[in-house]
C-alpha cells in the first residue's frame, strides 16, 4: 500500500465496539500512529500526517465515543478504555515496533500505553500532553462516589449542545480556540459534527465523555509507567497552554531520554496554532 495523498477509512473491534481509524498508506514503512485528546477527532492531524506520510506508515484512530467511533454504553470512558483500544489496535495492525504521536488526553495515553509496552515503541513525541491531574473529588470514599453519582445525574439530564447552521458551529469552534485560522476551524467543524434530521448540528463526540471517574490512576503507578519508558521522549508543550501538562513542574524527570521544548504563541492546540514550529521540532527528533 503506497503514500497516499488523502487517508482511506477503517474500521476495528475493541470490547465489542466498532472503531475507526484513518490510514495513510504506505505498509511497508516504519508505523506512526496519531492519537488524538479529549472531544477531537482523527481529523485533527490532518496537516500534521502529510508531512511525515512518506517516511511512515501513518494510521490516526478515532477514540472510542469521539469521531466515527460507536460510543459506549452503560460504562465510563477512562483511559484505561482507550489504553486497551490503542493495544488492540496496534496488535491486530502490526504496527509494532511504532512511533507514537499524541496530543492533550491522547498524550495521556499514549504515555501510560508506552510505559506498559516499552519494547513495542520506537519514539513518542507528546503535544500538551495532560499529566498529573488534581483530584477531582476530595474528601472520604463515600463522598466521593457520591459526587461522582451526582455529576453522573447531572449528565444524564444535559441534552448535547445543538448549532442551528454548520456556520454556528464553525463559531463556536473558533471561540473555543481563537488561534485557529478559519479554513481550520472550518475543516475540524466539518468533520467533527454530524446533521440532525431536524437539519441542526451537534459535534460528533459522545457528551458521555464528560463523566469523570471517581479514581484516577494513582500518581505513583503513572510516574513508574513513564519511567519505564526507554524510548526517546519529545515533549512540546505551549506557552500559553493548558495546566497540569507532561513536562511541567519538573515531571520530565520521570522519562529516561527526554526533551522538552515550549512553543510560544499557541494555545493548547500546538500543532494548529504553530504547525510549522511543531514540524520543525518533530523532524529533528525524529531524523531524516
Amino acid at each position: 500500500m503506497a503514500e497516499r495523498e488523502n487517508p482511506t477509512s477503517h474500521s476495528y473491534f475493541s470490547q465489542r465496539l466498532r472503531l475507526h481509524y484513518l490510514d495513510w498508506g504506505n505498509a511497508d514503512a516504519p508505523a506512526m500512529l496519531m492519537v488524538h485528546g479529549v472531544h477531537d477527532h482523527c481529523h485533527s492531524w490532518d496537516w500534521l500526517a502529510p508531512a511525515f506520510a512518506d517516511r511512515y506508515h501513518i494510521v490516526a484512530p478515532d477514540l472510542r465515543g469521539h469521531g466515527d467511533s460507536e460510543w459506549t454504553r452503560g460504562s465510563a470512558y477512562t483511559h484505561l478504555e482507550y489504553v486497551q483500544d490503542i493495544a488492540q489496535l496496534v496488535r491486530q495492525q502490526k504496527l509494532e515496533p511504532v512511533t507514537l504521536v499524541a496530543h492533550s488526553m491522547g498524550g495521556t495515553i499514549a504515555a501510560i500505553y508506552a510505559g506498559i509496552y516499552p519494547e513495542a515503541i520506537e519514539r513518542i513525541v507528546i503535544i500538551e500532553g495532560i499529566g498529573l491531574y488534581p483530584e477531582r473529588f476530595g474528601g472520604p470514599a463515600h463522598e466521593r462516589l457520591k459526587g461522582w453519582i451526582r455529576s453522573n445525574y447531572a449528565l444524564a439530564g444535559r441534552d448535547p449542545r445543538r448549532y442551528g447552521t454548520l456556520e454556528d458551529a464553525y463559531q463556536r469552534m473558533q471561540e473555543m480556540n481563537p488561534h485557529l485560522t478559519p479554513e481550520k476551524a472550518r475543516h475540524l467543524t466539518i468533520h467533527g459534527s454530524n446533521r440532525n434530521e431536524d437539519g441542526s448540528y451537534m459535534w460528533k463526540f459522545d457528551n458521555y465523555t464528560r463523566t469523570p471517574s471517581p479514581y484516577e490512576i494513582p500518581e505513583a503507578d503513572i510516574t513508574a509507567l513513564w519511567e519505564r519508558i526507554e524510548a526517546p521522549v519529545l515533549i512540546i508543550n505551549s506557552s500559553q497552554g493548558y495546566p497540569h501538562r507532561i513536562g511541567q513542574n519538573g515531571t520530565d524527570r520521570h522519562f529516561k531520554n527526554v526533551m522538552l521544548e515550549v512553543v510560544d504563541d499557541a494555545g493548547h492546540w500546538t500543532h494548529h496554532d504553530q504547525l510549522e514550529n511543531c514540524l520543525e521540532h518533530m523532524t529533528s527528533f525524529l531524523g531524516p
